[in-house]
């Protein structure tokens, strides 16, 4: 990104000692009270159509200007913690695509990594790296739904359309894979649930050619654009001691100059032998978290195709069959795969599952996505905790819209890329 996009614009207002203004980017704002010093409250949600979900801010309002934010959650009542407490492992798969329908591979990957680190589970070589090829196709779907819609409700509608349209494709390529497009459950403590269709490989490469020339298109629509540029730089600026604080994570932080990935910093999955770069910026405005997700779906793209090249024949779930179940193919014809079968899913049976409590996370779309299992013995949790990535992240846009003008919210909000469904305790 060139620094000349960033250059102030001069108002050709006095100064702020002799004026009680504030600039953001090119306008300044008066800080002086509203008629007679009063404010107004004002509700921002849930149904407002540029909280993208049940979200809900409460708002104090001095004029246009927000003096208070205060963020509320708990719209959905989906109780996804207690399910855990109520199912198997590999049945809180399906929970875990619920929790993010916007990276449901992610969500399913993450889970079942928790779990084989808690099994002491090796896996196959090839399931890993399908692994990797599926998340990063997640990543992929996940920004450029997020940078579409983030141009969207500031009027470049164009861009959105453009997105969709990409975005339609991946679900191609989950459906053939998993046979679902926006809840996949595709992962399975100890592999994955079906091997990849032989036609499935040609279509992910075909798509992997084609999606940088969109990011570009996408970058050279907005990255220049007046309007996208006054609404997003200088807007919505999150500090980064106020990002740590607030335990961001994801683009957000690396917006804010902070180089944190889990996928570098506490590999899994064989990500430490894939060459990769952790984009970072320095503004944590709007813009740099723009920015960084356009710069996260060219790495993702790069190493999908490192992964694709080193594809090779073999098993898709680990051979152990006192934790992993068995291909449906052989429970419908052998006798010993159906005696498996039964005695990982009948109540009162299951894997042997260490007692204790067992931390797990991965680099999600949107940041660290973590799973505590507290685990008695049992197949089915004793607790499940998750650590959402938009819990956190949406716990700091106080931080960020508080002094600007009530515009600039739903700037912030569209890049924050908030879903609702990890929100609800």
């Amino acid at each position: 990104m060139a620094d000349d996009y960033r250059e102030p614009v001069s108002t050709g207002l006095a100064p702020a000692a002799a004026l009680p203004y504030a600039e953001f980017g090119d306008r300044a704002i008066s800080l002086e009270p509203g008629v007679g010093g009063r404010t107004m409250v004002l509700n921002f949600g849930p149904q407002h159509p540029a909280t993208h979900g049940t979200l809900r801010v409460v708002l104090e309002l001095d004029g246009e200007i927000v003096r208070r934010c205060d963020p509320e959650i708990g719209f959905l009542h989906t109780g996804f913690e207690k399910l855990g407490e109520f199912r198997t492992l590999n049945q809180f798969i399906t929970v875990t695509d619920r929790m993010n329908y916007m990276s449901a591979m992610n969500n399913n990957v993450g889970f079942a990594i928790a779990c084989e680190e808690m099994l002491e589970l090796e896996i196959p070589e090839r399931a890993q790296l399908i692994r990797v090829i599926m998340c990063e196709l997640g990543r992929i779907a996940d920004h450029i739904l997020c940078v579409g819609l983030q141009a969207m409700d500031l009027g470049a509608f164009s861009v959105m359309l453009w997105s969709f349209i990409e975005r339609e494709k991946l679900y191609d390529i989950f459906e053939m894979t998993s046979g679902g497009r926006l809840t996949t459950s595709y992962g399975r403590v100890g592999g994955l649930a079906f091997d990849l269709p032989d036609d499935v490989v040609p279509r992910i490469r075909d798509f992997l050619e084609k999606v940088p020339a969109v990011i570009d298109e996408i970058e050279k629509m907005l990255i220049g654009n007046r309007i996208f540029r006054d609404r997003t730089i200088g807007v919505g600026v999150l500090p980064r001691e106020a990002a740590i604080s607030h335990g961001v994570t994801g683009p957000m932080l690396r917006a804010t100059g902070v180089a944190r990935d889990l996928r570098r910093d506490r590999p899994y999955s064989g990500y430490e032998t894939f060459d990769f770069e952790v984009p970072v910026r320095n503004d944590g405005d709007c813009f740099a978290r723009f920015e960084i997700r356009l710069a996260e779906m060219r790495e993702a793209v790069s190493i999908s195709l490192q992964a694709i090249e080193r594809l090779r024949p073999g098993p898709f779930n680990a051979l152990d069959h006192k934790v992993t179940l068995p291909d449906k193919d052989d429970v419908y014809t052998k006798m010993e795969s159906l005696i498996h079968h039964f005695m990982l899913t009948m109540p009162g049976h299951g894997p042997e599952v260490p007692k204790g409590e067992f931390y797990s996370a991965t680099e999600s779309p949107n940041g660290e996505l973590g799973w505590l299992i507290v685990s008695d013995g049992t197949a089915i949790p004793y607790r499940v905790r998750v650590r959402p990535p938009s819990y956190y992240n949406y716990s700091s846009i106080a931080v960020m819209v508080e002094g600007g003008l009530i515009s600039d919210l739903v700037a912030v909000l569209s890049s924050l890329n908030i879903i609702a469904g990890e929100l609800d305790r």
